[in-house]
C-alpha cells in the first residue's frame, strides 16, 4: 500500500483532527453504496480505511513514522519479533480487509459521535443494529404494513344529499357511525374513514366510502342547481297569483306575475346543492301551463273570441 499520509491527502505533521476530517470526507465520497458501478472506488475506499486505521492509532502511527512498521502495519524487518508472531504488528481483528470501526469516529467534535449518527442519514445504514456500518446488512427494516382499506358504497337520497343530512353507515365490523357529508357533494365523491379498514401490524387501514346520489321523481340536478317543473293553471298564468312550491328545504310561496308564459323559469335563491365554498346553488322553477280537464266549459267562455296573434312569427315558418 502507498504512503498512508498520501492516501488521506494529509501532511505528516497533520493533527489527529485533520486526519479524522480527511478520512470522513473520503469515506463519504468513496463509499460503495455511492459507487455501485465503480469497482475502483471500492478499492480506494479500502485503502483509505486501511490508512486511517494505521494513522488513527497513536502507537502505530509513531512506529510507522520511526520506520518500525510498513503502511500495512507489518514489521519493517519481517524476521523481527519471531517469538511473538506477526499478529502484534498487524491490524486489529484481521488485517487490511476489515471495515471501519465505530471508535474510528470518536472525537470528531466536542463529544463522541456514533458511527450510525454520521452515516445513517447519508447511506440509510443501520450500524447500531449490527453488521458493517457500510454494508447492506444493517439497513433499517421496512415499517410494518398497515391493514388493507375497505371499500363502501353509500346511497344517499337526493334531498338529503342537497341538504347535507348526516348519514348512518354500518361498517364491516358491525359498528354503525354517523357520517357527515362534505360540502360540494356529488355522485362519485369519496370519503376516507381513518382506521376503519382491516387491522394490520402497522395499524388498521382506512374505510373508503363512495357516494351515490339517488334520483328524485320531482327534482333534477343541474350542477349545483336543482331544476323543478311547476304546473300552473291558465288562470294563474293570465291573472298571476301566489303559489306553493316544493323545495329540498321544504315548501315556499312564490309569486307568479300576470301574463306569464309557459316555459318561464323562476329562480329560488339558495335552494340548491351545497358548494365547496359553503354557499348553495338555486332552485330553477320552470312554469308549465295546464289546461283545465273540462275543455267544453273553457270553449263556451271563449266562444266568439279568437286569438289573432302569431306566436310563430319569429320562427320563419
Amino acid at each position: 500500500m502507498a504512503d498512508p499520509y498520501s492516501i488521506l491527502g494529509v501532511a505528516r505533521t497533520a493533527s489527529e483532527k485533520d486526519i479524522k476530517s480527511a478520512y470522513r470526507k473520503l469515506a463519504k465520497e468513496l463509499h460503495p453504496d455511492r459507487n455501485k458501478d465503480n469497482p475502483k472506488a471500492a478499492e480506494r475506499f479500502s485503502e483509505v480505511t486501511q490508512a486511517y486505521d494505521l494513522l488513527s492509532d497513536a502507537d502505530k502511527r509513531a512506529r510507522f513514522d520511526r520506520g518500525e512498521i510498513d503502511a500495512e502495519g507489518n514489521p519493517a524487518n519481517p524476521f523481527a519479533g519471531m517469538g511473538g508472531g506477526f499478529g502484534g504488528g498487524g491490524f486489529r481483528g484481521g488485517g487490511s480487509g476489515r471495515g471501519a470501526r465505530p471508535e474510528d469516529f470518536q472525537g470528531f467534535g466536542s463529544e463522541d459521535i456514533d458511527l450510525g449518527d454520521i452515516f445513517d442519514g447519508l447511506f440509510g445504514g443501520g450500524s447500531r443494529r449490527g453488521g458493517s456500518p457500510f454494508g447492506n446488512a444493517g439497513r433499517r427494516p421496512p415499517p410494518p404494513r398497515t391493514g388493507a382499506d375497505i371499500a363502501y358504497r353509500l346511497r344517499v337520497p337526493f334531498v338529503e344529499a342537497a341538504t347535507l343530512k348526516d348519514q348512518r353507515i354500518t361498517l364491516a365490523d358491525g359498528k354503525t357511525i354517523d357520517l357527515k357529508l362534505p360540502k360540494g357533494l356529488e355522485s362519485g365523491t369519496q370519503m376516507r374513514l381513518k382506521g376503519k379498514g382491516e387491522p394490520g401490524p402497522g395499524g388498521a387501514g382506512d374505510g373508503l366510502v363512495t357516494i351515490d346520489i339517488d334520483k328524485h321523481k320531482l327534482y333534477r340536478r343541474d350542477g349545483d342547481d336543482v331544476r323543478f317543473d311547476l304546473p300552473i293553471t291558465l288562470d294563474e298564468a293570465i291573472n298571476g297569483g301566489k303559489v306553493r312550491v316544493p323545495t329540498v328545504d321544504g315548501p315556499v310561496m312564490m309569486t307568479i306575475k300576470a301574463g306569464t308564459h309557459g316555459g318561464t323559469v323562476l329562480r329560488l335563491k339558495g335552494k340548491g346543492f351545497s358548494k365547496k365554498d359553503g354557499s348553495r346553488g338555486d332552485q330553477l322553477v320552470t312554469l308549465q301551463i295546464q289546461l283545465p280537464a273540462d275543455l267544453d266549459a273553457l270553449a263556451k267562455r271563449l266562444e266568439g273570441w279568437k286569438d289573432e296573434s302569431d306566436p310563430r312569427a319569429d320562427l320563419g315558418v
